[in-house]
């Protein structure tokens, strides 16, 4: 039979942010011993006070625990409950002193007193007058969202989103919801499809609306952006859709009729994109060929400032390239570590410099427009500032209309942007302007869809050039070859006994692999380099997941190097003052932007705001905590464009999906100065001998080369399918 408590939560012991699953300890009113509850809760803080109903039942090894099956929040009716409450951390201002203050002064009756008129916390001793104000709307807020809160919690709705949601549309959030919960997807970021498909059946939604198709349609091209497709095949799509919505397939084409005539969902050869993917992408070659035809203003003689000067003597290749900038009016630089791009680079700004033109150099990330400037002597910017983009509009002020001035643009990194970015970037250059894009095309290409150096190549269109011999003064360095011989497929014979710059220990086990990374970390490199085991050594790691993953790795760094510090819990992950942070997403309002690392230099827990110092100190509020991850151990992906002192790769065989060779070619081409590698030469020998580069689907290429078909509707793009993709409707 069930049973009702009443009481507050002391302690949550532990929580799953994925499915809300939490352990806490529950202080029943009138009583003092504390009791195990267990359930399925919205997201709670420590302090709030609840009603459960559910039965007792005994744990093997834990004893008896209380198994809630509905709850409600109620107002904490005990001295202790309502400054525990209070001092949670619910309501903004109002942290644990300020809420011992705050009950010592009204007593049993402070809930009430602060529900009527909370500016009578002004009569609290050291409660100035906009602390008050700032405490007075935050329980004003939370007074307004109560209804939202337990209309979208009973719905599967955390406390985390119910609160963006509120924020987004105000009072009219259970209105909104109900109308369309599909929007949610689209407009609170963190709400996937799975959610709010999921509110939408509870809301009563059928399986076959077209409401829910549309969604399931976006969600899947969203997908496939995220995944670096530039589009999806109609067949493709089809099956991914029938999979994730289990519906039959002639429910498509209405759907995407609909999603082409509202949402501008571009149809082509049954090819589906994504407006911005589609446009961008057939921007970019439009503009690389406005570039190809427009002749530049001025002619340009290199040969007489090849070796003088300084003495440099180049190698053929780089002449092969100055002579190409200087009869071409775009051209691709490419090679790996050690093979002169830097100095080819310098060489050709010194050209156009010479013959007065104006030159502007970028990249896409701070971290490597930072290298770029120190190796040129110039002045050198990330293409978002380059092309000043304004937070408040959503968009580049530099554009088509309104165009960059310059005679030339040196892009390096070229590898890591996206074809939306480098739309963006080539829309603003003048038609007479030069263009030189540097990369390593052998990296890993861009976090966003597209493939963009690869595809300018391959296309033929573009004038090339590939470096490949590596300089004297690179010789001796062990990570600029082996690199180079891992590029090529070959196992680099690795003794540690000689070895210099590279090293390589072997460790089967995983639990061992993470434990010789924290002695590297917090011990041995540091002793070995005198380097900053925060600031100058990164691991980089192939998973996020498993016990070598980025996950487990930073928990353990973060106890091993930075124990005990001031911190504050955010969806499961601790931060503490003094912890190494990753930007996971650009905020342009704040000025940081996806890939940049910085240190938590600050903690005010009444105010709820986190510091982190990047260039300049940045503030957080705790909703905003989503943006920032622990980053001792990254991903490699999230590493492009970066360079570090020293870095630590975990490599095993539990990486058995990502073991990669282009994966481990860039991971070890961030390193200046150190790499270690951590785990089995199986593993090793794995990723190098896996070159299959996974296919994105891009039609770039295509377009440089004049070979992509027409644009149609979707409904008719269904109807033109041939055999096999014909077979396929016939089977749903």
């Amino acid at each position: 039979m069930a049973e009702t408590l009443k009481g507050y939560i002391d302690r949550i012991t532990y929580y799953n942010p994925e499915n809300g699953y939490t352990i806490a300890r529950l202080v029943p009113e009138g009583k003092g011993e504390k009791l195990t509850v267990v359930g399925t809760l919205a997201s709670l803080k420590e302090g709030e006070s609840l009603e459960v109903a559910g039965t007792w039942a005994k744990h093997p090894k834990y004893g008896p625990q209380f198994q809630i099956e509905t709850y409600k929040q109620i107002y904490p009716s005990t001295l202790e409950g309502i400054q525990k409450y209070l001092g949670s951390g619910l309501i903004k201002g109002v942290g644990p002193v300020s809420a011992k203050r705050i009950v010592g002064h009204f007593g049993a009756d402070t809930l009430d007193i602060i529900d009527a008129d909370p500016l009578r916390l002004i009569e609290v001793p050291k409660l100035g007058q906009k602390r008050v104000e700032l405490i007075a709307q935050a329980w004003e807020d939370q007074r307004q969202i109560k209804d939202v809160m337990v209309f979208l919690q009973s719905h599967g709705v955390t406390t985390g989103y119910a609160v963006k949601i509120f924020k987004q549309y105000g009072e009219e959030a259970i209105q909104r919801v109900r109308e369309n919960p599909y929007r949610l997807e689209r407009e609170i970021r963190g709400i996937g499809f799975q959610t709010a498909d999921l509110i939408a059946r509870n809301l009563g939604f059928a399986l076959d609306s077209q409401e829910r198709i549309k969604a399931g349609v976006r969600y899947l091209l969203d997908q496939c952006a995220d995944s670096g497709h530039v589009y999806l095949p109609v067949v493709e799509l089809m099956e991914q859709g029938r999979e994730l919505l289990g519906v039959n397939v002639e429910l498509f084409p209405p759907a995407l009729e609909s999603l082409r005539a509202d949402d501008g969902v571009v149809t082509e050869d049954l090819r589906y994109y994504l407006p911005p993917l589609y446009h961008a992408e057939m921007g970019t070659a439009s503009s690389l060929r406005r570039l190809l035809q427009t002749p530049g203003p001025v002619k340009l003689d290199w040969q007489s400032d090849v070796d003088t000067g300084d003495g440099l003597h180049l190698a053929r290749s780089q002449q092969e390239a100055i002579a190409l900038t200087a009869s071409k009016k775009v051209i691709v630089l490419t090679g790996g570590p050690g093979t002169g791009k830097t100095t080819v680079t310098r060489e050709i700004l010194k050209l156009f410099e010479k013959h007065g033109l104006k030159v502007l150099l970028c990249s896409p990330t701070g971290r490597a427009a930072k290298r770029l400037a120190e190796a040129s002597g110039r002045e050198a910017k990330t293409i978002h500032r380059l092309l000043e983009f304004a937070p408040a509009e959503g968009k580049f002020r530099k554009d088509y209309d309104d165009r960059l001035d310059a005679d030339a643009l040196i892009v390096d990194e070229t590898s890591m942007i996206d074809i939306v970015l480098m739309n963006a970037l080539l829309r603003a250059l003048p038609d007479t302007a030069r263009v030189v894009l540097v990369g390593d095309v052998d990296q890993l290409p861009s976090v966003g869809p597209g493939n963009v150096l690869r595809d300018i190549i391959d296309s033929g269109e573009i004038p090339v050039v590939r470096l490949t011999e590596i300089f004297r003064q690179d010789q001796q360095s062990q990570i600029v070859l082996y690199a180079h011989a891992i590029n090529q497929g070959e196992l680099p014979l690795i003794n540690n006994r000689e070895a210099t710059d590279f090293f390589f220990v072997e460790e089967e086990a995983p639990e061992r692999v993470v434990e010789v990374i924290e002695d590297l970390c917090s011990r041995r490199l540091p002793a070995h380099g005198g380097w900053d085991s925060r600031r100058d050594i990164q691991v980089l790691t192939p998973m996020y997941r498993g016990e070598t993953g980025a996950l487990n790795l930073n928990q353990r760094l973060q106890e091993c190097l930075n124990p005990g510090s001031p911190s504050c819990r955010h969806g499961g992950v601790e931060l503490r003052i003094g912890d190494k942070v990753l930007q996971v997403r650009n905020n342009y309002d704040k000025g940081v932007f996806n890939g940049d690392m910085g240190i938590i230099s600050g903690l005010d827990l009444e105010r709820e705001i986190i510091e982190v110092s990047f260039d300049a100190p940045v503030e957080y509020e705790f909703s905003e905590l989503e943006e920032l991850n622990l980053a001792y151990a990254i991903s490699t992906h999230r590493a492009q464009g970066s360079e570090f002192p020293a870095v630590v790769i975990p490599l095993t065989t539990q990486h058995y999906v990502m073991l990669q060779r282009n994966l481990l070619y860039t991971a070890i081409t961030r390193a200046k100065k150190m790499i270690v590698i951590v785990g089995t030469r199986k593993a090793l020998k794995l990723a190098i001998e896996n070159n299959e580069v996974a296919e994105r689907y891009t039609t770039l290429k295509q377009r440089l080369c004049g070979e992509v078909g027409e644009k149609m509707e979707a409904g008719s793009a269904a109807a033109q399918l041939e055999p096999p993709e014909a077979d396929l409707l016939s089977e749903f």
